[in-house]
């Protein structure tokens, strides 16, 4: 009887080796499913919370715009103005809310561009003229309209004239 008695337990003990595997690899299955679960959920919310960040920029970004063309109005006006007129109690005025909004629009991460006399740039510049200059050739010698950057972004390309070579070369080379 011992002899059966041991297979008994050998069996017993190899079965219950067998069934400790498997509940160890469903274990390992469960713990395995929950990290992937948890990471996954990780990524979720940070995607989820970028969407959001980007969803408010952009909401952001429409009334920016609009904003611009107030700030190029101003400047339109104050370039039209005569110097006695800004010397003014109201050219003054005029001249202080052109700098509050433009500072409120740089708190708010919008810059305007500084692009006359840069190379041009398809990225950052519309070019709706080629004209002859005393600038070398292919840079920026007027700008139409100012371009805004938000956030390092351009929201509003710059809308230039681009140079078209130096003016005096051009009428010698003519001329010979």
């Amino acid at each position: 009887m011992s002899k059966k008695h041991n297979k008994e337990q050998e069996a017993n003990s190899t079965e219950t080796n067998e069934t400790a595997i498997d509940y160890e690899k469903e274990a390992l299955d469960w713990k395995d499913k929950y990290l992937r679960c948890m990471a996954e959920f990780e990524n979720y919310r940070k995607r989820s919370h970028q969407e959001k960040a980007d969803w408010i920029k952009l909401a952001t970004q429409k009334l920016a715009l609009d904003i611009c063309d107030v700030a190029d109005n101003f400047e339109r006006a104050m370039i039209q103005a005569s110097p006695e007129e800004l010397e003014s109690s109201f050219g003054k005025g005029i001249s202080m809310i052109e700098k509050q909004l433009i500072q409120t629009l740089e708190k708010e991460g919008i810059k305007r561009m500084e692009v006359l006399g840069l190379a041009f740039d398809p990225e950052y510049h519309d070019a709706l003229a080629h004209i002859p200059s005393d600038y070398e050739e292919n840079t920026i010698a007027a700008v139409i309209q100012n371009g805004y950057t938000m956030h390092d972004k351009v929201i509003r390309p710059a809308r230039v004239a681009v140079s078209s070579g130096n003016n005096n070369i051009n009428m010698k080379s003519q001329e010979e």
